[in-house]
């Protein structure tokens, strides 16, 4: 029974067990994917929640940084409700059984799609600030966001990597859904995701501090990113 004052989040979690903020949660997947440090890496964060936790594993494993934007689709109607997700390239998740449940048509299914994945184009565009994409064919790729709930904009974005035939397709969350892990096992070379919990809720519950990422943020880090150096010995 929750005392008096108590929301609901502080009486699932114990004091210090959710994540502080989202660079407390990339340090600590930084830490889970060492094996890759020094490597040939690129990390791609998702804007906007999954940028600042890209940033801090790519720091930790002293690799470039860039941006991958998967948009929502929304059903007819219902704009909240997501029957998918795609990214600038085409790269597109659809869920079926929601499709067919909201009666949703062919002709609407093309529409939105090439309207959100115009939308994505610009803000990719807008994020980078005029600097090129990065590379992606022969090299490790490590897909970020900031958790897993059902997983759509991250198959999206996944399908959308594996397009440009990259070396190795690793997928990285702090936290995610049982269920979209399974699903992006079938998706990705490899799914690291710290914490599982048996019965998930909402990602922001696990996270202490959950504010909002705004666009000039994302801008922001990654123009200020710079790929630290290795310290070799003579």
């Amino acid at each position: 029974m929750e005392s008096e004052g108590t929301s609901a989040d502080e009486a699932i979690f114990a004091p210090g067990q959710r994540y502080i903020d989202r660079v407390d949660a990339g340090r600590t997947l930084g830490a889970c994917l060492q094996q890759y440090k020094g490597r040939d890496v690129l990390v791609l964060g998702i804007p906007r929640g999954g940028v600042p936790v890209a940033a801090e594993v790519a720091r930790a494993l002293e690799a470039d940084l860039d941006v991958i934007v998967s948009r929502k689709l929304g059903a007819p109607g219902q704009p909240e409700l997501a029957i998918g997700a795609v990214t600038s390239n085409g790269g597109r998740f659809l869920n079926e059984k929601l499709i067919q449940a909201a009666g949703v048509t062919k002709d609407y299914l093309e529409k939105v799609t090439a309207a959100k994945m115009a939308e994505a184009h610009r803000r990719e565009e807008r994020f980078r600030g005029g600097r090129p994409p990065a590379r992606i064919s022969d090299r490790i790729v490590i897909v970020v966001d900031d958790g897993l709930a059902t997983g759509a904009t991250m198959r999206a974005s996944v399908r959308s990597v594996r397009k440009a035939e990259p070396a190795r397709l690793v997928v990285a969350v702090p936290v995610g859904s049982q269920e979209a892990c399974a699903a992006l096992r079938q998706e990705a070379d490899e799914v690291v995701c710290v914490w599982q919990p048996e019965l998930f809720w909402a990602v922001g519950l696990y996270y202490e501090d959950f504010e909002p990422t705004l666009d000039d943020e994302v801008a922001s880090i990654l123009q200020q990113y710079q790929k630290p150096t290795a310290v070799r010995a003579e």
